[in-house]
């Protein structure tokens, strides 16, 4: 074993006892929690490290790196399905490529967005698996829609063709207070119960899907709620910074 998969497999049963000790301390099965380890910057390697621990279910926040990603694992790993997630900022010019390659997209938050990955969605994948983003923090530099905005949104996107909306994803303020982490979560998780209630009127299929907390609070996601955990850090290590060409897919 080199010491990449060391590091990496450690870090992911850590991560794991992590989840099971959060989920059990209010009572739930940890199985209702899924991580989405999230290998932004790092190589395919990284992944298939992952991978090799079991884990099935990755996340990235850079369209190209995605994409190239998704191919050099699929040549090392044939064997493997892995599941794809992006989970960064959407542009009008990268909607194509999400559609083509992804298995979820994360932070939906225009019309806009959701038609064009619903027109480019290919006939011959399974629907594109939708989050709406909400900025529960109401911060002016962070992507989202209004909580209020939310109900119209869903409906809007429920209705598109090749997609198939699954719930919301949240990234709230950064904050070492517990109390704060969970006051955040569980706004999203009002909003997302309040959508539930109106499932009849937005959706054929049930909204399940509640993707919230990351390495630093992930705790208190899975206290408020989360069905979803988006881990990056805590399994892969520090990131290296953004190369000048992932600069276009980071704004």
């Amino acid at each position: 074993m080199s010491s990449l998969d060391e590091a990496v497999q450690g870090n992911l049963a850590a991560v794991i006892k992590r989840i099971n000790r959060a989920a059990l301390a209010v009572s739930r099965d940890p199985a209702s929690v899924t991580l989405l380890a999230v290998g932004k910057t790092f190589p395919a390697e990284a992944i298939l490290s992952a991978a090799a621990a079991g884990q099935r279910c990755f996340g990235e926040n850079y369209v190209q790196e995605g994409v190239e990603k998704i191919a050099r694992t699929r040549e090392l790993a044939p064997e493997l399905a892995f599941e794809w997630h992006f989970i960064g900022p959407i542009q009008s010019n990268k909607t194509r490529p999400i559609a083509e390659n992804f298995d979820w997209a994360h932070s939906v938050e225009r019309l806009k967005i959701a038609q064009r990955l619903s027109e480019q969605r290919p006939v011959a994948l399974p629907p594109l698996n939708v989050l709406l983003q909400i900025n529960v923090s109401g911060e002016a530099s962070k992507s989202g829609l209004a909580p209020a905005e939310a109900a119209d949104l869903a409906a809007a996107v429920a209705a598109l063709p090749r997609l198939r909306l699954r719930g919301l994803m949240a990234i709230p303020e950064a904050t070492d207070d517990v109390t704060a982490q969970r006051a955040a979560f569980r706004s999203l998780r009002l909003t997302f119960d309040a959508l539930r209630a109106a499932l009849p009127a937005v959706s054929a299929a049930p909204l399940d899907t509640l993707s919230m907390g990351m390495s630093a609070d992930l705790e208190a996601a899975i206290a408020e709620g989360s069905t979803l955990v988006r881990v990056g850090t805590a399994i892969f290590g520090q990131r290296a910074a953004v190369k000048p060409d992932r600069a276009e897919d980071a704004a």
